[in-house]
């Protein structure tokens, strides 16, 4: 596929909006699905960027930044692996699988950029010394940039080369045992992503959902409109059900009032 330069210039503004998204974590355009989607419409695929991005979110779905730590970069993976699906055509289980190597990179990458923006921050601080306001807002404009760059950069390269017969080789090359074993490692980490989610929710009295959920999922043929339908029904009649969420309409009544606090305890417990 052969990229405009039209192309490429709405690839760099799209990349550096899903790389500042990665590090503001506020319109969440980083996110697999939406960075996919994004990169997916710019290249002429928007189908294409979609699917990859549907199966990348259940990737990354566990991965957060917790403290110091940094988590792998989907924002990367995300780009690159949609740009080798739709420019270098290759199938999505290549690019998929390649998603996590990439990703383990781009999280090298994002912590040597955080250390150089150390540097700024130290150079804010001497700005607050001298009363020199201007240059606080030009070291944070510089750490946004800088924290951008990062994706767009490498997304332009990739577009470039990925048509060419260098990456066709260098992906070729790779051997099947490799690209096996890292689709066997994104299966384990969907099921740890949902794992961590899920006890971060701490919401026990809700997994018979969860298991009724998963069991109608793998011995019917529900497709996931059908499976949300259902969801969305399960989850009306639990709220109308449930004591927990009758409060206001038993106010009045003490009986019905001590039942539902009881009922919170029992939950609790």
């Amino acid at each position: 596929m052969d990229i405009s330069i039209i192309q490429l210039v709405l690839l760099f503004i799209v990349a550096t909006i899903i790389g500042i998204g990665s590090i503001f974590d506020e319109f969440q355009t980083h996110r697999p699905l939406i960075a996919c989607t994004l990169v997916g419409a710019v290249l002429g695929d928007i189908q294409t960027g979609i699917m990859v991005g549907g199966v990348l979110e259940l990737l990354a779905l566990g991965w957060a930044n917790i403290g110091a730590a940094v988590a792998p970069d989907s924002a990367l993976a995300s780009v690159i692996s949609t740009i080798l699906v739709i420019v270098a055509k290759q199938d999505r289980e290549t690019a998929i699988s390649l998603a996590i190597p990439i990703a383990a990179a781009g999280q090298v990458l994002s912590i040597f950029i955080r250390a150089i923006c150390v540097s700024f921050q130290h150079g804010a601080d001497k700005a607050t010394t001298t009363g020199e306001w201007k240059y606080i807002e030009i070291y944070h404009y510089l750490g946004i940039v800088l924290y951008s760059l990062r994706i767009s950069i490498i997304a332009v390269l990739v577009a470039v080369t990925a048509g060419t017969s260098v990456v066709q080789d260098l992906i070729n090359g790779i051997p099947s045992v490799i690209t096996n074993g890292l689709n066997v490692a994104g299966g384990f980490i969907v099921v740890v992503g949902y794992a961590m989610i899920i006890n971060m929710m701490r919401a026990g009295h809700l997994m018979p959902f969860f298991f009724l959920g998963f069991t109608t999922a793998a011995f019917t043929n529900f497709n996931l409109i059908g499976m949300g339908v259902i969801g969305l029904c399960l989850a009306i009649l639990y709220i109308q059900i449930h004591p927990r969420y009758q409060k206001g309409a038993v106010a009045a009544n003490p009986q019905a009032s001590s039942q539902v606090n009881l009922a919170d305890n029992r939950l609790d417990d």
